[in-house]
């Protein structure tokens, strides 16, 4: 089996946008409540802070269920492990749908979180195992591109739909698009066998692998600049007279951030180095742009773009880097990948809210400029393990699972 799994020479695309679409699930499952608070609030019979936990404790799950939940799996077949996660999603995303209890909507979000965590460790993984070595980095860029369309338009047509036919229908809509998934998958992905006990890394080791830890400090360096930036964009803009216009601001950002998706999946196997070199680079060059001019609405929808661009394909660079340094070990670097993007973002809500308070938002870009800057310091080091000089090597990239 292990040499027929990586030999495939075109991109199975029915499969990969079925991984796709799991991530598009994902991410729209745990942003839908923040555009529907009002009426959640009110149907549920709670404030509108209350309402707003249904994100934190789907984040809460993530953090927490990624990491033992995948270790827990990997005996398992690849396929069963993603149908459960996808289950996962229909079965508490109808018990959100129709639950007039807090108590359990909270719950029901926790477990649905939890589902989160172990399809983030899975996909990435799943997708480099369909292709060979070398069409591994395009593989990931297009099973990742669920996400950015997720952030650009899912999440806005989902707000959309709850004000217009109510939260309740917003939520069953997606537990019906997990049905549809369920069957894609039976027919199109396929499966492939866990790892046996002798194959298993453990966590510690899999950490202490070289170029592990410094691929997730600049996951944890980049994604806490960007997160600071992404949640208080309003707050940001308003000052260029955009305050009124954050969805415009926001769509341009997620047009940008697809087509920084193409382009990595162009550059990801062959130059992965240089690319996240220079989506760091090119992040700290709009972060200094905007300390200089964020009060211009032209440069504000310049950036915009422009840090879309840097940002779009940094979950494809980044989970690439990440599989490669740690081999045989990789679903369980994957299981922590999810746990420090998940907490950066939980961080970047928090010093984001304590600097706006304190200082206010002229300080957001130097804040960012120095994590960039820290992030490219340590992607410079890691020119042996994590980040290595020249083309991906094959026989580094293969992952079993």
């Amino acid at each position: 089996m292990a040499s027929e799994q990586n030999t495939t020479e075109r991109l199975p695309m029915g499969a990969l946008l079925a991984l796709a679409m799991t991530g598009f699930i994902c991410i729209v499952t745990e942003t839908l409540p923040a555009g529907l608070l009002p009426q959640i609030s009110s149907g549920l019979e709670v404030s509108s802070a209350l309402a707003g936990q249904m994100v934190t404790v789907y984040a809460l799950g993530s953090l927490l269920a990624a990491i033992p939940l995948t270790i827990a799996t990997q005996g398992w077949r690849r396929r069963n492990v993603l149908l459960l996660t996808i289950v996962g999603f229909l079965l508490f995303n109808s018990i959100t749908a129709s639950s007039t209890d807090y108590g359990v909507t909270l719950v029901a979000r926790f477990f649905a979180g939890a589902s989160a965590g172990l399809a983030w460790s899975l996909l990435a993984g799943y997708a480099r195992r369909m292709v060979a070595p070398h069409l591994q980095g395009r593989a990931m860029a297009v099973a990742m591109v669920g996400t950015p369309i997720a952030l650009s338009l899912g999440v806005p047509l989902g707000t959309w739909l709850g004000a217009l036919v109510g939260w309740r229908t917003a939520f069953g809509l997606i537990s019906a698009l997990t049905l549809v998934l369920i069957v894609w998958v039976v027919v199109k992905v396929p499966d492939y066998p866990g790892q046996t006990a002798s194959q298993r890394i453990g966590l510690r080791q899999v950490l202490l692998t070289p170029g592990v830890r410094s691929v997730l400090a600049v996951v944890l360096a980049w994604m806490l600049a960007h997160n600071i930036l992404y949640t208080y964009i309003a707050p940001f803009v308003t000052p260029a007279g955009l305050g009124n216009d954050v969805d415009l601001v926001l769509l341009v950002f997620g047009l940008a951030a697809l087509l920084g998706i193409w382009l990595t999946g162009r550059l990801v196997d062959r130059h992965l180095r240089k690319a996240v070199l220079a989506s760091l680079a090119t992040f700290a060059a709009i972060s200094l742009l905007f300390g200089l001019s964020a009060q211009s609405a032209a440069v504000v929808y310049i950036g915009t773009f422009i840090w879309g661009l840097s940002f779009g394909g940094s979950a494809t660079l980044l989970q690439t880097a990440l599989a490669d340094a740690a081999g045989e070990g990789a679903d369980v670097a994957l299981s922590m990948n999810v746990v420090v993007w998940n907490s950066a973002i939980a961080a970047g809500a928090l010093t984001g809210g304590v600097l706006l308070e304190q200082v206010g938002v002229g300080v957001f870009p130097w804040v960012l400029l120095v994590l960039a800057l820290a992030g490219l310091w340590i992607v410079f080091s890691a020119r042996r393990h994590g980040f290595p000089h020249g083309q991906r090597q094959a026989g580094a990239a293969v992952v079993g699972h």
